[in-house]
């Protein structure tokens, strides 16, 4: 695996791939590899001739009083599970590579539905920092597919539009959750829950897996669901941000007459914001 800090070095690289007719996958992250992302760099691995990883932590998608300077840094652990993953190359801006002009003066990329909800609710900005560094990393690897996570269910949908109204030509790939054994979806963020809250925090899926399970027996009393399922949450000892019954292409609320339908959680221990979705089809 070869490591680049520089744009204009992994560009020359990825053109001679693409002149002798190799398919790029793309897998960005902001490092502190678990395993869920190493599935999804082996599931790009699996559908193209060349993949390529991106670690960067963004500043753009941070908020005020958000982790941006305590989100780990673990490059040399990353680039090792990388690697053995069979990854080809890794891309490792900083923040002047990135962003050479500033932040403050940073042209954006704004998707003007479905990031003012949800998780784009309780963080502001986020997702235009998300649409941002995203555009940016794909006018610099030109991929032809890129493979992200459904845990983060509204950014794959955000980026799903985005490069459709932008009309980019990338594939976008969404790979299925990966959880720990007692159903905790994997997460950079799982390390900052304490070891008292660990055995509770799978209260958010099991609560989210509990809606599903009443919507599939019938059930489409959406408010009464939701606010049940957030008090078992909070009767956990978590705060909840949000518990939403959505539909699952636009995530408006969801109508009594959609088929298709994913409830989203998010829920804060003491030191780690948590997210969860859950989807089903209905008859």
């Amino acid at each position: 695996m070869q490591t680049f800090h520089h744009i204009n070095s992994l560009r020359a690289v990825l053109t001679k791939e693409r002149a002798a007719g190799k398919r790029i996958g793309f897998v960005p992250t902001m490092g502190n590899l678990h395993g869920a992302h190493l599935e999804l760099v082996k599931l790009a691995r699996s559908t193209n001739d060349i993949v390529v990883c991106s670690i960067f932590v963004n500043g753009l998608q941070f908020g005020l009083n958000e982790d941006w300077d305590k989100y780990p840094r673990t490059l040399l652990e990353d680039s090792q599970k990388l690697e053995n993953v069979g990854c080809d190359y890794l891309f490792n801006p900083d923040d002047n590579e990135m962003y050479p002009n500033g932040l403050d003066t940073q042209s954006r990329v704004i998707c003007p539905t479905m990031t003012d909800v949800l998780c784009g609710a309780s963080r502001p900005g986020h997702f235009e920092g998300v649409t941002t560094v995203v555009t940016k990393l794909f006018n610099i690897v030109q991929p032809d597919e890129a493979v992200f996570g459904i845990k983060d269910y509204q950014q794959l949908a955000v980026i799903r539009r985005m490069v459709e109204d932008l009309c980019m030509g990338i594939e976008i790939t969404a790979a299925p959750i990966h959880r720990e054994a007692d159903g905790l979806a994997m997460s950079s963020r799982n390390g900052f829950i304490t070891s008292e809250e660990r055995p509770r925090v799978s209260q958010l899926n099991q609560s989210l897996n509990w809606v599903k399970e009443q919507l599939e027996a019938g059930r489409r009393d959406f408010a009464t669901l939701s606010g049940d399922a957030s008090r078992q949450i909070e009767n956990s000892g978590f705060k909840l941000d949000y518990l939403s019954i959505c539909n699952s292409k636009t995530l408006a609320p969801a109508a009594h007459d959609d088929k298709a339908i994913t409830i989203l959680g998010a829920m804060f221990t003491a030191g780690a914001r948590l997210i969860d979705n859950v989807s089903t089809e209905l008859e």
